[in-house]
């Protein structure tokens, strides 16, 4: 039961492939901007969405924390700014994107989205997840 709620949310980009190499424009050396996401529609009893990047190569830098996300809403645009959502803190220090910026030679590195569906008490209702890999 519990597997089968947690495979109910998909998570995709147009920018890149789940797998795939995360393009420059989404990185520190291009515009920096976040790529354009989408999901499926999320299970009955979803108040929020929540979406997390991480890099897991470099001990679980964070990337980018937004919450609040409207369950109605189905994906963010490139470049987004928290119109709806409110962006948390990233481990550059600051809150937002901050696109992928691994040490040049350090290997190709893992960003992994993940987007929660919450319910009633922040109750993770499923997760959807995307992975995009980035070297410099």
């Amino acid at each position: 039961m519990i597997a089968a709620l947690l495979a109910a949310l998909t998570l995709t980009s147009p920018s890149f492939h789940d797998g795939g190499r995360i393009p420059r424009p989404y990185t520190c050396e291009g515009r920096n901007v976040s790529p354009a996401l989408r999901w499926t529609a999320p299970p009955r009893g979803t108040r929020s969405l929540g979406l997390r990047v991480v890099d897991v190569n470099a001990h679980g830098f964070v990337h980018w924390v937004a919450g609040r996300i409207p369950a109605s809403v189905r994906g963010l645009a490139a470049g987004y700014h928290g119109r709806f959502a409110a962006d948390g803190p990233n481990s550059a220090g600051g809150s937002g994107y901050t696109g992928p910026c691994p040490p040049p030679g350090s290997g190709t590195h893992r960003y992994v989205f993940t987007l929660s569906a919450l319910g009633a008490g922040g109750k993770v209702l499923a997760r959807g997840r995307l992975v995009g890999l980035y070297s410099r």
